[in-house]
C-alpha cells in the first residue's frame, strides 16, 4: 500500500476519491496523461486494496476503501509513538550527561 502511495498521481487520485466516488473519466480529466496510463494507476491502487472499482454499463466507477486507509493510519500512529518514545529516552539520557568544559558548540 505504501509503495502504491509513493506515486504523486496515485496520491492525487486517492485524495479525490476521499471526497466521494468518481468515474475513471472524472479522475483522468485533471491529470496530464492518457486514459490507459490512468487505468494503470487505478490497477495499482486496486491491487493493494486502497480502491474498489465497479463497472455499470460503459462507466467504471472508483471508490475509496476507508478501512484500508484506517489500517495505514493506525500503523503510522504506532510508528510515530514508538519514535517519540525513543526520542524522549534519548533526550533524557542527554540531559543526564554533564556538560563538557572547553568544547566549542
Amino acid at each position: 500500500m505504501f509503495q502504491a502511495l509513493a506515486d504523486q498521481t496515485r496520491r492525487d487520485i486517492v485524495a479525490r476519491l476521499v471526497r466521494g466516488p468518481a468515474s475513471v473519466g472524472q479522475l483522468a480529466h485533471p491529470l496530464a496523461m492518457s486514459l490507459p496510463a490512468v487505468m494503470q494507476h487505478l490497477q495499482v491502487l486496486e491491487a493493494c486494496g486502497l480502491i474498489r472499482t465497479e463497472k455499470v454499463g460503459r462507466v467504471r466507477t472508483c471508490r475509496i476503501e476507508p478501512q484500508v486507509l484506517r489500517t495505514a493510519e493506525e500503523w503510522i500512529v504506532r510508528q510515530r509513538t514508538s519514535w517519540e518514545q525513543r526520542l524522549d529516552r534519548l533526550d533524557d539520557l542527554l540531559a543526564e550527561q554533564p556538560p563538557e568544559h572547553g568544547s566549542t558548540p
